[in-house]
């Protein structure tokens, strides 16, 4: 099978080379053409050079802008190999943005290219500290489970958890808890978590879907999260392509659209109905019957997305554990991100002049507009270094080591994230390959268009998950697709409130199903590191039960407001439409299937 997949790799790479080759040849004429109108892009762009290029790139290259992430994403499952895969798909795309110029062989075949990318992904200040902050994480994590604290938070847990429903019950509604970020939450629930489901025999898979469904989707949705800079942003820009930039509450229009964010409602209420009626589907059921039958979380000849540096971090036998040496690192991690969030957002609001920050920080409006403002990146790693210090601190006071045994210990945590970090600089190149081949220009010319109205809501979560799950990322996502489309809705039926949110609603959900269910997305990367699962096996596992929800969004969802319907009755239809689903198409994973030969250990 190996074999198979590695020829078939080798043979998707050349057929693509070929379609590039070839179009170099017959597509010259077509990119110079493009290149002769570099000014009148340039003022279409409203004198951004950068957008110029990307729009330029779109319509050079046209279908071959999806290449990049589609040969990723088919090499990801032939080889089973994310950072050869990924790597493939920057390389590819490098390739692509010298054939528009015209120096293929002359850049050395984009290298150059691929270097500077690699180099901009960690020069950017947010993905700097994303990574930083895993690794930290990764080291108090090691920390909390020398000193016996994660075995310990896994027995008292344990203790409420006595069945596999009531251990996954507790792992989502830890997963609601965590709703103010989604890579806190995929950074602390998964490694909690995870000694208790695999006590309770659920497979890896199933902890890193329930992790990444309760992850963006709820931070998505939250009233103060992470997530509302960029939401806001988003609106903002939408109403200002139709010239409106005042009287509009932006946040009040936000929350009005969180009955219409149906994907996301639907995901949480699909696990709920997974977990209390014991059926699973797709691959996830095989996962499931293979964890409950012979207790293999993970299944044979996979790759869990951790390295085996914290193998030998448990604590000496009969040493003294208590819960406190998790609940005080873990409490303090999320308190104090909470805290910094604000703290954060709060000094940068002051200092753009808000008037809320000086008469009444601690208002409702106050914390809207901090959290609105704030560097996330900035105040997780912030709260993962305090969560390190009290860690450390509380290990040595209790004399589970001394400071130069907790620094090393802390040393190997941090090594065994080392594989999620390098897999996220590779998907970040790639990202930012992604956009400046122009991708998003493309699908997004390419899939609008005259069409009825009722039809607008369901088109755009479509376009919106396809752009997310071929760049991997929401923010992108709703930052290009907002703007287009509240001046699409305003024009099929001007002044419709209802149609206007149902609309914005879809972009910014579509945005987080696409991301949700992508291999290159780094929350679907993090869920993968938090849970301990193969990366590929959580994303194919994931990828039907997100299809699946999907669906239901669009058929119980935005085709019905998009026909009039009322929000409140669509939810009601969506809800039932998902429970229906599994008790129908869900089988117990405890029994055996019907007519099947039971797996062989």
């Amino acid at each position: 099978m190996k074999k198979r997949n590695a020829i078939a790799a080798a043979c998707l790479i050349v057929f693509f080379l070929a379609v590039i080759l070839i179009y170099m040849g017959a597509g010259s004429a077509k990119i110079d053409a493009i290149n002769a109108r570099a000014d009148e892009y340039l003022t279409a762009a409203g004198g951004d050079e950068a957008q110029a290029a990307r729009n330029m790139n779109a319509d050079a290259l046209g279908v071959l802008t999806v290449l990049p992430p589609l040969i990723a994403i088919l090499l990801a499952f032939l080889t089973k190999n994310v950072v050869i895969s990924l790597f493939a798909g920057i390389v590819f795309g490098a390739v692509l943005m010298q054939v528009t110029g015209g120096t293929l062989v002359q850049s050395g075949f984009g290298f150059i290219s691929i270097v500077t990318g690699m180099m901009n992904s960690l020069g950017d200040s947010w993905n700097a500290g994303v990574v930083m902050q895993c690794l930290v994480i990764g080291g108090t994590i090691a920390l909390i489970t020398k000193m016996g604290g994660a075995r310990a938070i896994a027995d008292a847990l344990a203790k409420r958890a006595k069945t596999a429903k009531s251990s996954q019950f507790i792992t989502w509604l830890m997963g609601i808890f965590i709703f103010f970020d989604d890579y806190a939450n995929s950074l602390i629930v998964g490694p909690v978590m995870r000694p208790v489901t695999d006590k309770m025999r659920i497979s890896r898979e199933k902890l890193s879907f329930i992790v990444d469904s309760t992850a963006a989707p709820i931070a998505g949705i939250a009233l103060i999260s992470t997530w509302i800079a960029t939401e806001l942003t988003s609106i903002r820009d939408g109403f200002a392509n139709i010239g409106v930039t005042e009287g509009v509450d932006f946040y009040g229009t936000f929350v009005r659209t969180i009955p219409y964010r149906f994907y996301n409602i639907f995901i949480l209420v699909f696990i709920l109905f997974t977990i209390y009626l014991s059926r699973e589907f797709g691959p996830m059921l095989k996962a499931e019957r293979r964890a409950r039958k012979f207790g293999k979380v993970v299944a044979d000849g996979s790759t869990p997305l951790m390295s085996d540096e914290a193998a030998d971090l448990e604590p000496a036998e009969g040493a003294k554990t208590s819960i406190w040496s998790a609940i005080l690192p873990i409490g303090t991690l999320i308190v104090s991100a909470f805290v910094l969030f604000y703290y954060i957002g709060y000094q940068y609001a002051l200092a753009d002049g808000v008037a809320v920050m000086r008469t009444a920080p601690f208002s409702w409006e106050g914390i809207k507009e901090a959290f609105s403002a704030t560097d996330a990146a900035l105040a997780l790693l912030g709260s993962a270094i305090l969560a390190t210090i009290v860690a450390l601190v509380y290990g040595v006071c209790k004399k589970h080591f001394n400071l130069i045994e907790g620094i090393d210990i802390w040393i190997k945590g941090l090594k065994s994230l080392f594989i999620t970090a390098v897999i996220l600089v590779l998907a970040w190149t790639l990202n930012g390959t992604i956009k400046e081949i122009g991708t998003s220009m493309f699908l997004v010319n390419t899939i609008s268009g005259s069409l009825p109205a009722f039809l607008l809501p369901s088109l755009i979560f479509v376009m919106g998950s396809l752009i997310s799950f071929s760049t991997g990322t929401s923010y992108g996502t709703m930052l290009i697709l907002t703007p287009l489309t509240i001046p699409l809705a305003n024009a099929l039926k001007p002044g419709n409130e209802t149609f206007m949110l149902a609309a914005i609603g879809a972009v910014l959900t579509g945005a987080i199903f696409g991301d949700h269910c992508s291999p290159i997305s780094d929350t679907t990367i993090l869920s993968s590191m938090g849970a301990g699962c193969d990366h590929l096996d959580h994303t194919k596992t994931q990828m039907v039960y997100a299809l699946a929800v999907a669906g239901v969004s669009i058929v119980g969802g935005y085709l019905l407001v998009g026909l009039g319907l009322p929000v409140w009755a669509s939810l009601i239809i969506g809800i039932v439409l998902t429970g229906v689903m599994v008790a129908v198409v869900g089988k117990n994973p405890d029994k055996p299937l019907p007519g099947k030969l039971e797996p062989t250990e």
